[in-house]
């Protein structure tokens, strides 16, 4: 049997979802739930706890029932982690995974962080294991930078390679202009797919692309150090992988200030 499971993606500035069976795209602002459970009483539970934070308007029901095995007092874990504090991270994720928990999103300032992670961390008992991916929220003005640089636009690849495109080389270009002003800062740039294939091969797409961005941006005088690559595959979409449309949307470079 398989471990609990269980996401939750919390308020989010851009409409995003774990992986799920049917998956919907939660509207901002909205809080989706999924994962596997082992029966009615606990996902009751998780539901509730949820509604009474949110509001239940704003949760999006797609927990499955399951065959899984559970840690000891997991139920009660659960319930601990779902606390007020969680309505501090924006574009936010958690993950419980057995006794697996991984968090990741933004907050305002690195005192916040620290405290979530240490809030997270102690409602827990020493079995647990916490992945703390919080970020400080980038200043919006050098934020606002790249996002003007890139002003929607995708990063073309040849289908199903890390090979950049003409067209997306012209665009990290303009986007490598930018990079350069930003003196001192990090840049994530993140790879991202639909979720046509298998996750793990997306996966692997994804990063291979994000550093295939770092290169170019490096042959253009930005500090490969500056540059942090990952890729998450299909995991963060923006839009519904039931159309063309979506899934073109979603084949993406990010670029994010890190902290």
């Amino acid at each position: 049997m398989k471990s609990y499971a269980i996401f939750l993606l919390l308020a989010a500035a851009v409409p995003c979802r774990a992986q799920a069976q049917a998956p919907q795209t939660p509207m901002p602002g909205q809080i989706l739930v999924t994962g596997t459970l082992a029966d009615e009483a606990a996902k009751a539970a998780v539901l509730a706890r949820l509604r009474e934070l949110y509001g239940a308007e704003r949760v999006v029901d797609q927990i499955a029932i399951g065959n899984v095995a559970v840690p000891a007092n997991w139920n009660a874990y659960v319930h601990k982690l779902i606390a007020p504090n969680l309505k501090l991270i924006s574009r936010g994720q958690i993950t419980v995974d057995g006794n697996n928990v991984s968090v990741r999103g933004e907050v305002a300032n690195e005192a916040q962080r620290q405290q979530i992670a240490s809030d997270i961390a102690t409602s827990l008992n020493p079995t647990y294991i916490v992945n703390n991916g919080l970020r400080v929220k980038a200043a919006e003005a050098e934020q606002g930078l790249l996002d003007a640089a890139l002003d929607k636009r995708i990063i073309e690849f040849d289908s199903g390679k890390a090979t950049i495109t003409p067209a997306g080389l012209a665009i990290l270009d303009e986007m490598a202009a930018v990079m350069l002003k930003l003196r001192g800062r990090k840049v994530d740039v993140i790879g991202h797919t639909d979720d046509t294939g298998l996750r793990a091969s997306n996966v692997a797409l994804s990063q291979a692309r994000a550093e295939a961005v770092r290169a170019y941006l490096a042959s253009k005088g930005v500090a490969a150090d500056s540059v942090l690559v990952s890729g998450q595959g299909p995991d963060r979409p923006v839009a519904s992988n039931a159309t063309a449309d979506g899934r073109a949307r979603n084949r993406r470079i990010e670029f994010r200030i890190a902290q």
